[in-house]
């Protein structure tokens, strides 16, 4: 999301072609977004495979409020985005990228606009997600745009359990994407409780 939609079409000549259309009817994103259950930390389960991205393991994305108490209505709500990895396997070279998001008005929360590079912005659609656990945020989220070249399916912790990993596929394939393009992320392993 993970250099998430960076400037997509408009950045290809920058950072290679975009892979192959997995989805050629992305659907609309039919749930609302609250924003807090949104925010805070998402470890990347997998992808459709970017030029931006190529190689990148251990992903994570963080979201957290620009200036909130600067905020007067939902059009000046500004995101940080904050992506990370390891560049070749969880053992390579650390990279981070910093850019910004705004909701998309009438989307209820669901679409966002995000840019890594400069003016340029990509789309960023939350096409499903689980519902607010106990500490008040969603559990996963799979995110789209419409051109069905990107995927990405996001969680709350860096290794889901079977269970989860199974619905995650099953729903991918239910919002039309070809699975045989999904690559795997590989995050560190879960530790042990105390």
């Amino acid at each position: 999301m993970l250099f998430l939609t960076a400037a997509l079409a408009a950045l290809s000549a920058c950072v290679g072609s975009p892979g192959s259309v997995g989805n050629v009817a992305v659907p609309e994103p039919d749930k609302p977004i609250i924003l807090n259950a949104y925010l805070g930390t998402w470890y990347e389960y997998g992808r459709y495979e970017a030029p931006f991205q190529t190689g990148c393991e251990g992903v994570v994305a963080e979201y957290s409020l620009i200036e909130p108490e600067k905020r007067v209505s939902t059009r000046d709500i500004r995101i940080r985005v904050v992506n990370s990895c390891f560049k070749g396997g969880l053992d390579g070279e650390f990279e981070q990228s910093t850019g910004r998001a705004k909701i998309t008005e009438g989307s209820e929360g669901a679409k966002l606009r995000v840019s890594f590079f400069g003016p340029f912005y990509g789309d960023y659609w939350v096409l499903d997600r689980g519902e607010a656990d106990a500490s008040g945020t969603y559990p996963w989220s799979i995110v789209g745009e419409p051109s069905g070249r990107y995927l990405w399916m996001l969680t709350r912790e860096p290794q889901p359990d079977p269970e989860l990993a199974a619905m995650l596929e099953a729903r991918v394939r239910e919002l039309g994407y070809d699975w045989s393009l999904v690559r795997l992320t590989q995050q560190p392993p879960r530790l042990a409780a105390p």
